[in-house]
């Protein structure tokens, strides 16, 4: 059953609605969401097998986040992106489902969520915390989905810039000395099921924190990740549209992070 959330620093963007329920058995679960780069980027096996990778540096100011290889330079100011059914599924059931009570996943947001990404100095956000039931919990469950006309008519209402778009990134590409602004879009609708390894255990009366991550700095790589690519010719119908959707679904982690530092703790080194 959906479990009461509770706000923690969350941003407008995120303003995520609740459900009441409330288990004085249950532990808690934090979400955050991170663009910490993992030390070793989660790229498509044509862009690992590139040792030009090693070229990338990522660099946070202010409120913004640059990417570099060589001369060339993205600077991130802003990254979208809509999200729903986010819920944790438990070891032993086989798929989270709809069924109203049955407690086979614990549900942070059913959605649709527009969520701000954090860039610069501040790479790791929390943003919601539920009461769960104690137990292993073994795969994070989420979709990147565009809003639908209908359904979800009150949100693209209230963010006109997402009708027909699931993840919407602003910025300044340079190269060759040359500046451009740009804003690239995407209606890519893709659905997340990220094992948890090892599974995240909830205890009674304990706190614990998944962490959601996608490594933008890998997003506007073109296919030999020696070079930064364009991110207006990326947009819809353009030259680079699939690899960089392939680049962002690459991308994406999940993991138990109860020190928000935006690092797997059961794959750190000491």
């Amino acid at each position: 059953m959906k479990k009461q959330l509770l706000a923690l620093g969350i941003p407008a963007a995120f303003a995520l609605g609740s459900v009441a329920c409330s288990d004085s058995t249950a532990g808690t679960v934090s979400l955050a969401l991170s663009t910490v780069r993992p030390a070793a980027p989660a790229l498509t096996p044509a862009l690992a097998a590139s040792a030009s990778a090693s070229a990338l540096s990522v660099a946070a100011v202010g409120d913004s986040t640059i990417i570099a290889v060589g001369n060339d330079t993205i600077i991130l100011r802003s990254v979208e992106v809509v999200l729903r059914e986010i819920e944790l599924e438990r070891v032993e059931v086989a798929d989270c489902d709809s069924i109203s009570g049955n407690d086979d996943c614990e549900k942070f947001e059913t959605g649709p969520v527009l969520v701000n990404l954090p860039l610069g100095a501040t790479a790791t956000v929390t943003e919601v915390a539920i009461d769960a039931a104690p137990g292993m919990y073994n795969e994070l469950e989420f979709d990147i989905h565009k809003p639908d006309e209908v359904d979800d008519a009150a949100f693209i209402a209230a963010h006109a810039a997402f009708a027909d778009v699931s993840i919407r990134v602003t910025g300044t590409f340079s190269q060759g000395g040359t500046r451009s602004d740009f804003t690239y879009t995407t209606d890519l609708n893709e659905e997340q099921e990220i094992a948890l390894d090892p599974p995240l255990t909830v205890s009674e009366g304990a706190t614990t924190n998944v962490t959601l991550r996608l490594d933008i700095s890998t997003w506007f790589l073109n296919g030999g990740a020696d070079a930064l690519l364009n991110p207006a010719t990326a947009n819809k119908g353009g030259a680079n549209e699939n690899l960089v959707r392939d680049n962002i679904r690459a991308s994406i982690d999940a993991f138990r992070d109860d020190d928000r530092d935006g690092l797997d703790d059961d794959h750190e080194e000491s």
